[in-house]
């Protein structure tokens, strides 16, 4: 496998410049991230840099038949002590709960292998099962397990400590790496590199059919769906794939609770409307700025309405028209940190996660997990290459039809997040067609109070819930640790929903 020359989108997601963007114009959108293959590399070095991480190879291919192909189907792993594992704090080594990783086949695939964390619950594992699904199209789940909401983080000497604030605290939790290529899931036919949502979700609802079958004892347990960024599309596609195999009483029945989407593009026809009133409130642009995006905005809405009923080509175009509005934003506001506009980047560095892919690709921690020989993959060019054209489709569309049948959606933005601003996000969500939109629209946005303090301001009727999480960004569980962990369980427990509406809730 050769590397491409840092053509690269990390994590959260990155905006894309047009074919006929001169190279002045300004690149964007990871963690979940998104770019595009017409970037020159000069800039797309430039992204990657914005998060340091170099990943060696552009997408996990091997030759079919390779000996170095894992084939592991899945076994508790202790990584080498040699890493360290001590935690700081004095507590029980993160050794001490059950955690395993490894691969299941894809059916529905050619020859592909998706490779996955699964954490048991450190409290009781009756809690609910919760898949996390990191963005990009292309990025790894990795970001979030050792910078988000794992169990554990990674230290500068690579040894790891419990996090206080992990998600496994209230569930049993699930990283997987996908669509299939990146992180440590590979294939032996490029046909495997999934083009849309109807791929994607048919290789997860796989996915979830082999760990239920081979962890039968949680099959009954409540099940959520998360992720962030471009995870918004993943994340409603999933839901839907799931909830109709239910219906139709195909394969293990999976016990489909609610999903979450954070910082999400879920409806991109609404969200990039939402771009220039959201720099004009944060004051990054100024009131003729703002006049001049309405204006381009005409171009974008017309092209995102094309896209989605013809597809194909109409989608590059719109998604060309569309991040040129993010573009001019980005070049009155340079050196910002577009995942938190409180932040300047220093350099070309806005975020360090290069400690994971450090600690990923070590051989003893390859060995650990047994991956063999193939090398972890942060982002995949090739993946997002693959998905370019679905980036403007709007799946929102799908949700509906979940909330009628009372599967909860929450929805939640850290109020500093740029690129899937809490605006654009909130008016999505206002704006979606079901039975509950007229009373949703008419309920009091109410605090959602953390220790007693506010840490965000929430709506809820029904199903839906929205959440704007105070001082946060984009990667709102690294920033509110806490918050978001209070977040998930009382939206699990239906406690959110209650403090909109002022209903006691009993433990």
């Amino acid at each position: 496998m050769e590397a491409k020359a840092f053509l690269l989108h990390f994590i959260l997601f990155v905006f894309i410049c047009s074919h006929n963007s001169a190279s002045s114009r300004i690149l964007n959108k990871p963690s979940n991230f998104l770019s595009s293959a017409s970037l020159p590399s000069g800039n797309a070095e430039r992204l990657i840099k914005s998060f340091n991480l170099m990943p060696q190879h552009d997408v996990n291919i091997i030759a079919k038949g390779s000996p170095d192909a894992p084939r592991l189907v899945e076994s508790q792993f202790n990584f080498p002590e040699t890493i360290g594992m001590r935690n700081a704090s004095g507590g029980p080594s993160v050794q001490e709960f059950g955690h395993y990783a490894g691969y299941y086949s894809i059916p529905s695939s050619k020859s592909a292998k998706m490779f996955y964390f699964f954490f048991e619950s450190r409290t009781n594992n009756t809690d609910p099962v919760v898949i996390w699904l990191s963005g990009g199209p292309g990025c790894s789940g990795s970001v979030a397990l050792f910078y988000e909401n794992g169990p554990f983080t990674i230290s500068d000497d690579l040894s790891l400590s419990w996090n206080d604030f992990g998600w496994d605290k209230v569930s049993n939790l699930i990283y997987v790496d996908q669509p299939v290529g990146t992180g440590f899931s590979y294939t032996s036919d490029p046909s495997d590199l999934r083009q849309d949502e109807t791929g994607v979700s048919n290789d997860l609802y796989d996915f979830l059919q082999a760990f239920f079958k081979e962890h039968p004892k949680y099959a009954k347990n409540d099940f959520y769906i998360t992720g962030e960024s471009y995870a918004g599309h993943y994340i409603p596609a999933l839901a839907s794939r799931v909830h109709s195999a239910n219906k139709n009483n195909e394969g293990v029945p999976i016990n489909l609770k609610g999903f979450a989407i954070g910082n999400g593009l879920t409806n991109p026809e609404i969200q990039y409307g939402a771009y220039g009133d959201y720099a004009l409130e944060m004051k990054l642009i100024s009131e003729s700025d703002h006049e001049s995006l309405k204006q381009d905005y005409v171009d974008c809405q017309s092209g995102a309405k094309q896209c989605n009923l013809n597809g194909g080509e109409a989608c590059s175009s719109a998604r060309d028209a569309c991040n040129n509005i993010f573009d001019q934003i980005m070049s009155k506001i340079k050196g910002t940190n577009y995942y938190d506009v409180r932040k300047k980047c220093v350099g070309d560095l806005c975020y360090d996660f290069s400690k994971m892919e450090t600690f990923l690709n070590q051989e003893n921690v390859r060995k650990a997990l047994g991956v063999g020989d193939i090398n972890f993959v942060s982002c995949s060019t090739a993946v997002y290459d693959a998905m370019v054209d679905d980036w403007m489709i709007n799946l929102a569309v799908k949700i509906p039809a979940l909330v009628e049948d009372g599967i909860n959606v929450l929805v939640y933005a850290g109020e500093y997040d740029l690129i899937c601003n809490w605006l654009g996000n909130s008016r999505w969500v206002e704006q979606m067609n079901w039975s509950g939109q007229k009373d949703f629209g008419a309920t009091k946005t109410v605090p959602f109070l953390v220790d007693g303090k506010e840490a965000g301001l929430m709506k809820n009727h029904g199903p839906l819930t929205f959440l704007k999480v105070h001082d946060a960004g984009h990667l709102v569980p690294m920033d509110q640790p806490k918050a978001s962990l209070q977040m998930l369980q009382t939206w699990m427990q239906g406690k959110l929903a209650a403090q909109t509406t002022g209903v006691t809730v009993r433990p």
